[in-house]
């Protein structure tokens, strides 16, 4: 470390006034291979992991663009997990294959409403002669299918997902957020990184955020599985489920192995998410909650 300015070496300047740490470093760095003509040059060695912020008021919060998609997906999401559930409430079992229903063995039964293990069948009627299995038969007991409304509300929250969810990527790539932000860089992702990452969560040893990025590698890793992987499997599964949609576009059922399969993928991402959900809240709430909305809300975290 240099005591003042005449203390550096030739050529060499201090960061100027409002200039981040990181970018004295990467600017330092730069200075220094500009000089390594002179024999009589001074090695220096940058961290720029030491000069990263360290107090919490040191984010710089979240872009305009950012909140608004946030706030957007957050609602969708919320909307699709209500009228998901009332549609899964009336018929709580998942198939894997291309059909499914009561009459079929069931891959996971959910015991969320009276259709769950119902009371059985009345006596059937053969479908076709020479007994073959096929038949028709009625329930014992008054089903819940109260659901229409619930099956409209999905389908609407669906699209805002998926027109919100576009624009935040477009927007993402165009400004570098996405590169700049969400992706881990060259190195940082490791396996030790990984875990040390785990334990500092799992034992709720959670610094202080500072309201937007820098974000550490677990969010980095969390986020990028969510916007890459989670929600894109989440639209296809549902696309694969429309009859519509797969009448025009059958291939999108056949590549989750049939309806009842992709139904099954789409349930099981939405646990995912949900976990995912109640996890990042969880983690807003130990980080420090209020600078974290002020942050997501008004784009400062002070």
């Amino acid at each position: 470390m240099w005591s003042s300015q005449g203390d550096l070496p030739q050529g060499l300047e201090r960061p100027r006034a409002g200039e981040s740490n990181a970018d004295a470093a990467s600017e330092l760095d730069f200075r220094l291979a500009s000089k390594k003509g002179d024999r009589r040059v001074v090695e220096v060695s940058v961290s720029s992991q030491k000069l990263a912020p360290t107090s919490a008021g040191a984010g710089a919060g979240h872009a305009r663009w950012i909140r608004v998609t946030h706030w957007i997906i957050a609602a969708s999401v919320l909307t699709l997990a209500v009228s998901g559930f009332t549609i899964l409430m009336a018929h709580p079992r998942l198939y894997w294959g291309a059909v499914g229903n009561d009459l079929t063995p069931a891959l996971i039964e959910l015991p969320i409403s009276r259709n769950y293990r119902h009371g059985g069948w009345k006596v059937g009627t053969p479908s076709f002669p020479a007994g073959a299995p096929a038949a028709s038969v009625i329930r014992t007991y008054d089903i819940l299918n109260e659901n229409s409304w619930a099956r409209s509300l999905h389908f609407l929250a669906a699209w805002f997902l998926v027109v919100t969810g576009l624009t935040y990527l477009a927007a993402g790539i165009t400004s570098g957020h996405l590169r700049r932000d969400l992706l881990p860089r060259h190195g940082e992702l490791s396996a030790r990184g990984l875990r040390d990452d785990l334990s500092a969560h799992f034992g709720l040893h959670v610094p202080a955020a500072p309201g937007g990025p820098p974000y550490g590698l677990l969010q980095k890793c969390s986020y990028c599985g969510v916007v890459f992987l989670g929600l894109p499997l989440m639209v296809l599964t549902g696309l694969a489920m429309s009859p519509a949609i797969t009448a025009a576009y059958p291939f999108l059922s056949g590549m989750f192995g049939g309806t009842q399969s992709a139904r099954t993928i789409h349930f099981c991402v939405f646990v995912a998410l949900i976990l995912f959900v109640i996890i990042h809240l969880a983690m807003v709430s130990l980080s420090g909650f209020k600078r974290q909305m002020r942050a997501m809300t008004l784009g400062k975290p002070t």
